[in-house]
């Protein structure tokens, strides 16, 4: 009964995951030339940089949150305040709202995944946290599958209010199934620690800071992807955005097809630290390729991309199993740590990335080819870390 009740629970969990990621994706890969066309491109870093800055902030104290007022209260709020900055984002096409609802967006955005996190954690078992969080990130990656394509349908003569609402409805039933499944959820007594008593604690587990150096490397490859290929591909080289969009559908099918099987292997037959190395080979290797390429071929650069997230979607599910079954959901103060490495590389990575940008006969396609080679030393850490069986 009570395993019976989990699956229950563990499928509305999925269903919740496929729905918001649904909205989170839809504006995902227009929010830089939205902003680009309101501010210079060398000022977009700032408004991702502000984002993470306050993303950090909060993770800092999302343990002490957690614990006052658990979290499904917390979700509620984050989704009330992600609702409502969509519709400012939707409303408002100035450059200070729009960029203050980004940001709000985004770190709503960031809160709320960790809040699913926790709600995943609390329904699921050790033994089978790969075959879970396989489930969990396929429902995820399905919609990010699909919201390119649909952005490229709804995205015509620069209407980008449109995405913004369209997100929102998408929001209404992802509040209307969290209310009424998730309101009885046990809290753990969320462990609660001052931010440097923490960092020694991952400082002195190997495995766990491996892993995550291993997630801030592929955050960081997130960052530089989603910030300037859309902006490489629209601007640089002139592809429309239907086009844009049918790459991008093609480019995420691998995190549909590869994640939950990996998951289930690192269960059960494969340890964790060879695919995650494997994983971060292919990264490198095919996004140094983009830089060598200067066509507009739709099917050369989905396949490009294709082979990116071909490795990426290894690197990401290994990294969550791999993590997952070294805590459990009282571990809040190491999750929000672990979770810390998204905003930390939307810092890092548009600050290196204007470094480079600024370096006389460098352009954008140079970041690809520097992306690649900084994705080898993933090797360091993945080959470091001890298989969990």
């Amino acid at each position: 009964m009570l395993n019976k009740f989990r699956k229950n629970i563990l499928f509305s969990i999925h269903l919740l995951g496929f729905v918001f990621s649904l909205q989170a994706a839809l504006p995902n890969y227009i929010n830089s030339s939205y902003l680009g066309t309101l501010m210079p491109e060398k000022l977009l870093g700032m408004i991702y940089a502000a984002e993470a800055i306050l993303a950090i902030i909060g993770f800092l104290v999302m343990p002490r949150v957690l614990r006052r007022f658990g979290n499904f209260r917390v979700a509620i709020i984050l989704l009330l305040a992600e609702m409502g900055s969509l519709l400012g984002l939707a409303l408002y096409h100035n450059v200070i709202a729009v960029s203050v609802f980004m940001i709000i967006s985004m770190v709503t955005l960031t809160f709320l995944s960790f809040s699913f996190d926790i709600f995943l954690e609390g329904y699921s078992f050790d033994t089978s946290t790969g075959r879970t969080r396989g489930i969990y990130m396929t429902f995820m990656n399905l919609a990010w599958v699909f919201a390119p394509f649909l952005t490229g349908l709804v995205l015509t003569n620069g209407d980008y209010w449109k995405i913004y609402l369209a997100a929102f409805v998408l929001l209404v039933p992802v509040f209307i199934v969290l209310r009424t499944t998730l309101n009885n959820f046990k809290d753990s007594e969320y462990q609660v620690s001052h931010p440097s008593k923490t960092l020694v604690q991952v400082w002195k587990n190997k495995n766990i800071l491996y892993i995550f150096i291993s997630a801030f490397l592929l955050q960081l490859f997130y960052a530089w992807m989603t910030i300037y290929t859309p902006i490489y591909l629209h601007t640089n080289l002139g592809l429309d955005w239907p086009s844009i969009g049918i790459i991008f559908s093609i480019m995420l099918v691998p995190f549909v097809f590869i994640q939950f099987p990996a998951g289930k292997l690192a269960d059960s037959r494969y340890g964790e630290k060879e695919m995650l190395s494997i994983g971060f080979i292919i990264m490198a290797l095919s996004t140094m390729t983009m830089f060598f390429v200067t066509g507009k071929s739709i099917l050369v650069w989905s396949l490009i991309l294709f082979g990116t997230r071909i490795g990426a979607a290894v690197v990401e599910i290994m990294c969550d199993v791999y993590f997952f079954k070294k805590v459990d959901n009282k571990d809040a103060n190491i999750i929000s740590f672990y979770r810390i490495a998204r905003p930390f590389a939307y810092i890092i990575g548009p600050m290196l990335a204007s470094i480079i940008l600024i370096i006389p006969g460098l352009g954008l396609k140079s970041l690809f080819l520097v992306l690649g080679f900084i994705m080898f030393f993933g090797l360091r850490y993945s080959l470091a870390i001890e298989d969990t069986k």
